[in-house]
């Protein structure tokens, strides 16, 4: 009986130790998203910080899903999103419907773009003239190996270079 609550005891414990040890790998969950173009734009604007433009197809895309999870969904991508960008993700799904105004908006930047597989990242400037939104690209990446880490050193590259 002593041995049963023995390892009973030391289970919890290392389960306690362990969850503690994995605090910092958790996904964010503190960004925000904006699926509106123009809406994010007005962010952008009053912030004075470029759009990152994240094509993707999330429910099918076996790439755009492991970007997702091994940097989009980070604590560190979090900390830098924060503090660099307005994030805009423009989704291209197979199963999740979209309303025409959705698809319609997401194929026309990705037409301006000229994206041609997923994931594409493209980090921008923009500006709304006369009802018409006018991009200034300022570079762009897919999927990088290595995590939030070689990520964040790519988008760095290109937002500091245009400044």
């Amino acid at each position: 009986m002593k041995n049963l609550f023995f390892i009973t005891a030391l289970f919890f414990n290392m389960l306690v130790i362990h969850s503690q040890a994995n605090s910092d790998s958790r996904e964010a969950t503190n960004l925000t998203w904006h699926t509106d173009v123009k809406e994010a734009l007005v962010v952008s604007n009053k912030e004075n910080k470029p759009l990152l433009l994240f094509f993707t197809g999330s429910d099918w895309c076996g790439w755009c899903i492991k970007l997702q999870k091994e940097v989009l969904r980070t604590a560190e991508f979090e900390k830098w999103a924060a503090a660099n960008v307005i994030l805009v993700e423009l989704d291209f799904p197979r199963k999740n419907l979209q309303t025409p105004e959705m698809q319609n908006q997401n194929n026309q930047v990705m037409q301006a773009f000229g994206v041609q597989g997923f994931p594409t990242i493209h980090l921008v400037k923009a500006t709304q003239k006369e009802g018409k939104v006018n991009f200034e690209g300022l570079g762009s990446t897919g999927y990088v190996p290595g995590g939030p880490t070689a990520f964040l050193e790519v988008a760095n590259g290109i937002i500091h270079t245009q400044n």
